[in-house]
């Protein structure tokens, strides 16, 4: 599985205006030059931010865009979501157009695939990707 360029872009844009926080509110071609990513884009992931509620544009004077909650109660899976929609791993369950769909003995399985790997994103916060990722992930030792 592999995320698409736009979601990798999203997430990249959350963490940047999260470092904003305390700093109040920041224009879309701000986050632009701060991540390096071209300004139509991340106009086009503010729209889809805006649309989740996970940024909130605010109009006027000292106006620009900031969290649309705590940093802490944004996750990799809400982020994710507003960009491609909801997690699964395929589409059987979305349109039922599967030619094995009568003998397919995965079907009631995938439910429980998707909503762990919902759960392993919704773990991840916004504050989690902003610090030092050896605090934040436990690092497991290899073995030879």
């Amino acid at each position: 599985m592999r995320l698409s360029n736009l979601t990798d872009y999203a997430i990249i844009t959350m963490v940047q205006a999260a470092t904003h926080c305390g700093d109040g509110r920041v224009s879309a071609a701000e986050l632009a030059n701060e991540t390096g990513l071209p300004v139509p884009t991340v106009q086009r992931l503010v729209s889809k931010l805006t649309a989740a509620s996970l940024l909130r544009s605010v109009r006027g004077a000292g106006g620009g865009l900031q969290l649309g909650r705590p940093a802490a109660a944004i996750t990799v899976a809400d982020i994710v979501e507003a960009v491609e929609g909801p997690i699964a791993l395929t589409a059987c369950l979305d349109n039922g157009d599967c030619d094995y769909e009568a003998g397919c003995n995965m079907k009631p399985h995938w439910p429980m695939i998707n909503a762990k790997l919902r759960g392993a994103l919704a773990e991840i916060t916004l504050d989690d990707l902003r610090a030092d990722p050896s605090q934040t992930i436990p690092q497991k030792e290899l073995t030879a």
